[in-house]
Protein backbone atom coordinates (compact mmCIF):
# COMPACT_ATOMS: atom_id res chain seq x y z
CA UNK A 1 0.00 0.00 0.00
CA UNK A 2 1.21 3.61 -0.62
CA UNK A 3 3.11 5.05 2.33
CA UNK A 4 6.47 7.34 2.80
CA UNK A 5 9.61 5.06 2.83
CA UNK A 6 9.53 4.98 6.85
CA UNK A 7 5.99 4.28 7.37
CA UNK A 8 5.45 1.41 4.18
CA UNK A 9 4.00 -1.28 6.55
CA UNK A 10 5.23 -3.96 4.05
CA UNK A 11 9.20 -2.83 2.98
CA UNK A 12 10.80 -3.76 -0.61
CA UNK A 13 13.42 -5.92 1.87
CA UNK A 14 10.72 -7.79 3.57
CA UNK A 15 8.74 -8.89 -0.27
CA UNK A 16 12.80 -9.64 -1.31
CA UNK A 17 12.98 -11.75 2.14
CA UNK A 18 9.52 -13.44 0.89
CA UNK A 19 10.59 -14.33 -2.01
CA UNK A 20 13.96 -16.03 -1.27
CA UNK A 21 11.84 -18.16 1.28
CA UNK A 22 9.66 -19.32 -1.91
CA UNK A 23 13.10 -19.99 -3.97
CA UNK A 24 13.71 -21.97 -0.95
CA UNK A 25 11.82 -24.83 -2.22
CA UNK A 26 13.98 -26.52 -4.81
CA UNK A 27 15.16 -23.26 -5.93
CA UNK A 28 12.19 -22.58 -7.97
CA UNK A 29 11.64 -18.88 -9.17
CA UNK A 30 7.66 -18.84 -8.59
CA UNK A 31 7.71 -15.09 -7.18
CA UNK A 32 8.66 -12.01 -8.59
CA UNK A 33 8.52 -8.35 -6.42
CA UNK A 34 7.80 -5.10 -7.34
CA UNK A 35 9.53 -1.93 -5.77
CA UNK A 36 7.31 1.17 -4.38
CA UNK A 37 7.71 4.44 -5.42
CA UNK A 38 6.25 7.71 -4.44
CA UNK A 39 7.82 10.27 -6.99
CA UNK A 40 5.41 12.98 -5.20
CA UNK A 41 6.60 12.70 -1.91
CA UNK A 42 9.77 14.52 -0.33
CA UNK A 43 13.10 13.15 -1.78
CA UNK A 44 13.82 11.54 1.14
CA UNK A 45 10.45 9.73 1.29
CA UNK A 46 9.64 8.95 -2.22
CA UNK A 47 12.16 5.94 -2.61
CA UNK A 48 13.59 7.35 -5.81
CA UNK A 49 16.60 7.79 -4.26
CA UNK A 50 16.34 4.32 -3.42
CA UNK A 51 15.50 2.32 -6.62
CA UNK A 52 18.87 1.72 -8.22
CA UNK A 53 18.92 -0.31 -4.98
CA UNK A 54 16.09 -1.78 -5.24
CA UNK A 55 16.99 -2.20 -8.77
CA UNK A 56 20.32 -3.54 -8.18
CA UNK A 57 20.37 -5.68 -5.54
CA UNK A 58 16.73 -6.42 -4.61
CA UNK A 59 16.11 -7.13 -7.85
CA UNK A 60 12.62 -5.94 -8.12
CA UNK A 61 11.07 -6.63 -11.63
CA UNK A 62 8.56 -3.48 -11.68
CA UNK A 63 7.57 -0.62 -10.01
CA UNK A 64 4.50 0.10 -8.05
CA UNK A 65 2.93 3.83 -7.72
CA UNK A 66 -0.43 5.43 -6.97
CA UNK A 67 -1.34 8.56 -8.79
CA UNK A 68 -4.26 8.87 -6.23
CA UNK A 69 -1.96 9.39 -3.35
CA UNK A 70 0.43 12.36 -2.53
CA UNK A 71 0.73 14.87 0.64
CA UNK A 72 -2.46 16.53 2.06
CA UNK A 73 -4.24 14.30 0.68
CA UNK A 74 -3.42 15.36 -3.05
CA UNK A 75 -2.29 13.49 -5.89
CA UNK A 76 0.01 13.84 -9.53
CA UNK A 77 0.50 12.93 -12.94
CA UNK A 78 2.25 10.54 -14.70
CA UNK A 79 3.14 12.95 -17.53
CA UNK A 80 4.06 16.02 -15.11
CA UNK A 81 7.20 17.29 -16.10
CA UNK A 82 8.26 16.97 -12.15
CA UNK A 83 7.09 14.36 -11.46
CA UNK A 84 5.83 11.50 -12.90
CA UNK A 85 8.12 12.13 -15.97
CA UNK A 86 11.37 12.10 -13.60
CA UNK A 87 10.28 8.92 -12.65
CA UNK A 88 9.89 7.31 -15.80
CA UNK A 89 13.22 8.43 -16.93
CA UNK A 90 14.71 6.72 -13.74
CA UNK A 91 13.17 3.66 -14.56
CA UNK A 92 14.15 3.13 -17.85
CA UNK A 93 18.18 4.22 -17.36
CA UNK A 94 17.66 1.20 -14.42
CA UNK A 95 16.59 -1.37 -17.21
CA UNK A 96 13.41 -1.89 -15.30
CA UNK A 97 10.71 -0.85 -17.63
CA UNK A 98 7.49 -2.24 -15.86
CA UNK A 99 5.33 0.44 -14.53
CA UNK A 100 2.32 -0.49 -12.29
CA UNK A 101 0.49 1.95 -11.33
CA UNK A 102 -3.12 2.45 -9.59
CA UNK A 103 -6.09 3.81 -11.19
CA UNK A 104 -9.69 4.05 -10.42
CA UNK A 105 -11.21 2.62 -7.33
CA UNK A 106 -10.62 6.13 -5.42
CA UNK A 107 -9.17 6.38 -1.55
CA UNK A 108 -11.73 7.77 0.66
CA UNK A 109 -10.23 11.50 1.59
CA UNK A 110 -8.44 12.00 -2.04
CA UNK A 111 -8.73 13.87 -4.66
CA UNK A 112 -10.60 11.43 -7.05
CA UNK A 113 -9.35 13.22 -9.84
CA UNK A 114 -6.28 11.60 -9.79
CA UNK A 115 -7.81 8.01 -9.77
CA UNK A 116 -8.48 8.64 -13.77
CA UNK A 117 -6.35 7.59 -16.42
CA UNK A 118 -6.33 10.96 -18.44
CA UNK A 119 -2.20 10.39 -18.29
CA UNK A 120 -1.56 7.06 -19.12
CA UNK A 121 -2.51 7.46 -23.01
CA UNK A 122 -0.03 10.09 -22.87
CA UNK A 123 3.00 8.40 -21.25
CA UNK A 124 2.72 5.33 -23.28
CA UNK A 125 2.79 7.16 -26.55
CA UNK A 126 5.84 9.15 -25.13
CA UNK A 127 7.80 5.97 -23.98
CA UNK A 128 6.87 2.90 -26.37
CA UNK A 129 9.90 0.87 -24.46
CA UNK A 130 8.04 0.95 -21.19
CA UNK A 131 5.39 -1.44 -20.46
CA UNK A 132 2.95 0.28 -18.23
CA UNK A 133 0.05 -2.10 -15.82
CA UNK A 134 -3.02 -0.41 -14.83
CA UNK A 135 -3.96 -2.14 -11.75
CA UNK A 136 -7.46 -1.99 -11.49
CA UNK A 137 -8.34 -1.38 -15.09
CA UNK A 138 -9.32 2.11 -14.29
CA UNK A 139 -12.41 0.77 -12.96
CA UNK A 140 -14.47 2.94 -10.61
CA UNK A 141 -17.25 1.39 -8.51
CA UNK A 142 -18.65 4.87 -8.47
CA UNK A 143 -18.60 5.92 -12.07
CA UNK A 144 -21.58 4.83 -14.10
CA UNK A 145 -20.04 1.68 -16.29
CA UNK A 146 -21.76 0.91 -19.87
CA UNK A 147 -20.76 0.56 -23.63
CA UNK A 148 -17.84 2.68 -23.82
CA UNK A 149 -19.11 6.46 -24.50
CA UNK A 150 -15.97 9.28 -24.68
CA UNK A 151 -18.73 11.66 -23.68
CA UNK A 152 -19.02 9.55 -20.37
CA UNK A 153 -14.83 9.62 -19.74
CA UNK A 154 -13.96 11.73 -16.11
CA UNK A 155 -13.48 8.64 -14.83
CA UNK A 156 -13.45 4.50 -14.88
CA UNK A 157 -12.54 2.45 -17.39
CA UNK A 158 -13.84 4.54 -20.20
CA UNK A 159 -11.09 7.42 -18.87
CA UNK A 160 -8.23 5.01 -20.02
CA UNK A 161 -9.77 4.08 -22.90
CA UNK A 162 -10.22 7.55 -24.08
CA UNK A 163 -6.81 8.47 -22.98
CA UNK A 164 -5.19 5.73 -25.42
CA UNK A 165 -7.62 6.40 -28.29
CA UNK A 166 -7.09 10.44 -27.96
CA UNK A 167 -3.00 9.30 -27.85
CA UNK A 168 -3.34 6.72 -30.90
CA UNK A 169 -2.07 3.72 -28.37
CA UNK A 170 -3.31 0.77 -30.40
CA UNK A 171 -4.72 -2.05 -28.21
CA UNK A 172 -1.97 -5.30 -28.39
CA UNK A 173 0.29 -2.16 -27.39
CA UNK A 174 2.57 -1.04 -24.12
CA UNK A 175 -0.47 -0.56 -21.97
CA UNK A 176 -1.98 -3.68 -20.09
CA UNK A 177 -4.79 -3.57 -17.89
CA UNK A 178 -4.92 -5.67 -14.40
CA UNK A 179 -8.21 -7.15 -12.70
CA UNK A 180 -7.27 -6.91 -9.29
CA UNK A 181 -9.93 -6.13 -6.87
CA UNK A 182 -12.36 -5.16 -10.33
CA UNK A 183 -12.71 -8.88 -11.08
CA UNK A 184 -14.20 -9.14 -7.74
CA UNK A 185 -16.57 -6.24 -7.99
CA UNK A 186 -17.69 -7.23 -11.12
CA UNK A 187 -18.54 -10.49 -10.71
CA UNK A 188 -21.21 -9.93 -9.09
CA UNK A 189 -23.25 -8.55 -11.98
CA UNK A 190 -22.72 -10.07 -15.22
CA UNK A 191 -23.55 -7.15 -17.52
CA UNK A 192 -21.94 -4.78 -16.18
CA UNK A 193 -18.69 -7.69 -15.78
CA UNK A 194 -19.31 -8.24 -19.83
CA UNK A 195 -19.74 -4.62 -20.68
CA UNK A 196 -16.09 -3.24 -18.47
CA UNK A 197 -14.17 -6.91 -20.06
CA UNK A 198 -15.79 -6.21 -23.12
CA UNK A 199 -14.78 -2.74 -23.50
CA UNK A 200 -10.80 -3.30 -21.91
CA UNK A 201 -10.37 -6.09 -24.51
CA UNK A 202 -11.63 -4.40 -27.37
CA UNK A 203 -9.75 -1.61 -26.78
CA UNK A 204 -6.83 -1.99 -24.44
CA UNK A 205 -6.35 -5.97 -26.19
CA UNK A 206 -6.87 -9.12 -25.79
CA UNK A 207 -3.04 -10.06 -25.11
CA UNK A 208 -2.77 -7.40 -22.40
CA UNK A 209 -5.64 -7.75 -19.73
CA UNK A 210 -3.71 -9.84 -17.05
CA UNK A 211 -5.27 -11.56 -14.07
CA UNK A 212 -5.71 -10.11 -10.87
CA UNK A 213 -7.75 -10.98 -7.00
CA UNK A 214 -6.16 -8.69 -4.71
CA UNK A 215 -6.48 -11.76 -2.11
CA UNK A 216 -5.24 -10.25 0.73
CA UNK A 217 -8.17 -7.92 1.30
CA UNK A 218 -10.71 -10.50 -0.10
CA UNK A 219 -9.43 -14.14 1.19
CA UNK A 220 -9.09 -17.08 -1.15
CA UNK A 221 -9.42 -16.10 -4.49
CA UNK A 222 -11.04 -19.48 -5.65
CA UNK A 223 -14.45 -17.74 -5.92
CA UNK A 224 -13.13 -15.57 -8.36
CA UNK A 225 -11.37 -18.12 -9.98
CA UNK A 226 -14.17 -20.16 -10.27
CA UNK A 227 -16.62 -16.94 -11.50
CA UNK A 228 -14.23 -16.35 -14.23
CA UNK A 229 -13.86 -20.09 -15.71
CA UNK A 230 -17.51 -19.54 -16.18
CA UNK A 231 -17.83 -16.32 -17.27
CA UNK A 232 -19.47 -15.66 -20.77
CA UNK A 233 -20.05 -12.28 -22.19
CA UNK A 234 -23.57 -12.96 -24.35
CA UNK A 235 -24.45 -13.15 -28.21
CA UNK A 236 -26.65 -10.23 -28.19
CA UNK A 237 -23.92 -8.04 -26.49
CA UNK A 238 -21.04 -9.14 -28.55
CA UNK A 239 -23.48 -8.68 -31.53
CA UNK A 240 -24.65 -5.46 -30.38
CA UNK A 241 -20.79 -4.01 -29.06
CA UNK A 242 -18.23 -6.14 -30.86
CA UNK A 243 -17.60 -7.83 -27.94
CA UNK A 244 -14.67 -10.76 -28.03
CA UNK A 245 -16.32 -14.08 -26.90
CA UNK A 246 -14.51 -15.78 -23.83
CA UNK A 247 -12.81 -18.62 -25.48
CA UNK A 248 -10.92 -21.31 -23.38
CA UNK A 249 -7.91 -19.78 -25.29
CA UNK A 250 -8.85 -15.85 -23.72
CA UNK A 251 -9.21 -17.44 -20.72
CA UNK A 252 -5.84 -18.99 -20.53
CA UNK A 253 -4.47 -15.34 -21.77
CA UNK A 254 -5.78 -13.78 -18.81
CA UNK A 255 -5.24 -16.03 -16.29
CA UNK A 256 -1.41 -15.93 -17.01
CA UNK A 257 0.12 -15.84 -20.20
CA UNK A 258 -0.57 -12.37 -20.67
CA UNK A 259 1.12 -11.30 -18.17
CA UNK A 260 4.20 -13.31 -18.95
CA UNK A 261 4.98 -11.08 -21.68
CA UNK A 262 5.82 -8.16 -19.70
CA UNK A 263 8.19 -9.74 -17.41
CA UNK A 264 9.89 -11.52 -20.65
CA UNK A 265 8.97 -14.81 -18.61
CA UNK A 266 9.47 -18.43 -20.60
CA UNK A 267 6.19 -20.13 -20.06
CA UNK A 268 7.76 -23.63 -21.28
CA UNK A 269 10.79 -23.05 -18.91
CA UNK A 270 8.63 -21.99 -16.25
CA UNK A 271 5.99 -25.02 -16.31
CA UNK A 272 8.84 -27.41 -16.36
CA UNK A 273 10.38 -26.11 -13.46
CA UNK A 274 7.40 -25.74 -11.58
CA UNK A 275 5.96 -29.31 -11.93
CA UNK A 276 9.66 -30.82 -10.33
CA UNK A 277 9.66 -28.09 -7.10
CA UNK A 278 8.55 -28.72 -3.50
CA UNK A 279 5.00 -27.00 -4.88
CA UNK A 280 4.30 -28.98 -7.87
CA UNK A 281 5.15 -32.06 -5.78
CA UNK A 282 2.80 -31.13 -3.54
CA UNK A 283 -0.11 -30.28 -6.46
CA UNK A 284 0.70 -33.75 -7.79
CA UNK A 285 0.40 -35.28 -4.69
CA UNK A 286 -3.57 -33.39 -4.15
CA UNK A 287 -4.42 -34.53 -7.16
CA UNK A 288 -3.72 -38.22 -7.00
CA UNK A 289 -5.74 -38.66 -3.37
CA UNK A 290 -7.59 -35.20 -3.12
CA UNK A 291 -7.67 -35.05 0.64
CA UNK A 292 -9.66 -32.40 1.39
CA UNK A 293 -11.77 -32.80 -1.34
CA UNK A 294 -13.84 -29.27 -1.50
CA UNK A 295 -16.41 -31.01 -3.28
CA UNK A 296 -20.61 -28.94 -3.47
CA UNK A 297 -22.79 -31.08 -2.93
CA UNK A 298 -26.05 -30.44 -3.58
CA UNK A 299 -28.08 -30.32 -7.52
CA UNK A 300 -25.76 -28.35 -10.18
CA UNK A 301 -28.38 -27.48 -13.05
CA UNK A 302 -32.05 -26.49 -12.95
CA UNK A 303 -33.07 -30.35 -13.76
CA UNK A 304 -31.33 -31.80 -11.12
CA UNK A 305 -32.73 -29.22 -8.95
CA UNK A 306 -36.65 -29.71 -10.47
CA UNK A 307 -35.73 -33.35 -9.69
CA UNK A 308 -34.42 -32.84 -6.25
CA UNK A 309 -37.17 -30.45 -5.67
CA UNK A 310 -40.05 -32.85 -6.87
CA UNK A 311 -38.76 -35.35 -4.60
CA UNK A 312 -38.44 -33.87 -1.40
CA UNK A 313 -42.00 -32.76 -2.02
CA UNK A 314 -42.34 -29.09 -3.15
CA UNK A 315 -43.00 -27.58 -6.09
CA UNK A 316 -41.59 -24.86 -8.44
CA UNK A 317 -42.06 -20.71 -7.27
Amino acid sequence: PPAPADASPLTSEEAAATRALVQAMDGSARLLIQGLVMPALSPAQSQLAQMERMAGELKVRAWKTYTNWGPQGGGWWLDDPGVGLPFIEKARRLGVKVIAVHKGLPFSGYDPRYSASRDVGAVARMYPDVNFVVYHAGFDHLAREGPYDPARAERGSNSLIKSLRDNGIAPNANVYVDLGATWRLLMRSPTLAAHTLGKLLKHVGEDRVVWGTDSIWWGSPQDQIQAFRAFQISQELQEKHGYAPITPKLRAQIFGLNAARPYNIDVGEVLKRARLDAVGRRRAEYQANPNPHFLTFGPKNRREFLANLKARGGSPI
